[in-house]
């Protein structure tokens, strides 16, 4: 494979991946440029013991918790989720009912400012096992955990991310 179409292949996924980790566009940037960098370098020794994006991914998570370490050695806070807009500043226009759309943007920013809080470890998990739809085999093999221990981490993360929720009313606000 050529650094080319490793870009192609997997450059969205790497930036989509960052921002849902570290939780905005500009850092987002920084660590997926970072981690598609170290994989255009590593692309000669991957071996194909499992599957690109996989690999990819495992760098990505791994660029991010240097990330994290290095801004917590400067001061640096937990950062919250930004939401995905456009030039305008507003959320893209999607021609749904606009009062589920408002209901459904609340619920996301509920989620977000959860997540936003959690440990980079639950984050990470949940990330790729919920919203990325990775296997727990794939999960493992990112984060360099038995299944066992994604299965449990992952129902405990889970567990953390309800109590978070706990707070979330009918009406669809988080009440933080």
């Amino acid at each position: 494979m050529t650094p080319e179409e490793l870009v192609n292949l997997c450059g969205d996924g790497i930036f989509n991946l960052a921002l849902r980790l570290c939780g905005n566009t500009s850092d987002a940037q920084d660590i997926a440029q970072e981690a598609l960098l170290k994989a255009i370098k590593g692309l000669p020794d991957f071996r194909g013991d499992s599957s690109i994006h996989t690999w990819v991914y495992r760098i990505t998570v791994n660029t991010w918790k240097n990330w994290l370490r290095a801004n917590s050695r400067h001061g640096g806070a937990a950062v919250p989720l930004d939401p995905v807009a456009d030039a305008s500043g507003l959320p893209p226009d999607t021609g749904c009912d606009v009062g589920k759309e408002l209901e459904a943007g609340e619920t996301k920013a509920a989620v977000d400012a959860a997540l936003s809080e959690m440990s980079p470890e639950d984050r990470a998990i949940l990330t790729l096992r919920e919203l990325d739809e990775c296997s727990y085999a794939e999960i493992a093999h990112i984060l360099g955990l038995a299944e066992g221990t994604v299965k449990s981490r992952l129902f405990r993360a889970r567990e953390v991310l309800r109590g978070k929720l706990s707070g979330l009313s009918k009406g669809g606000t988080y009440d933080a």
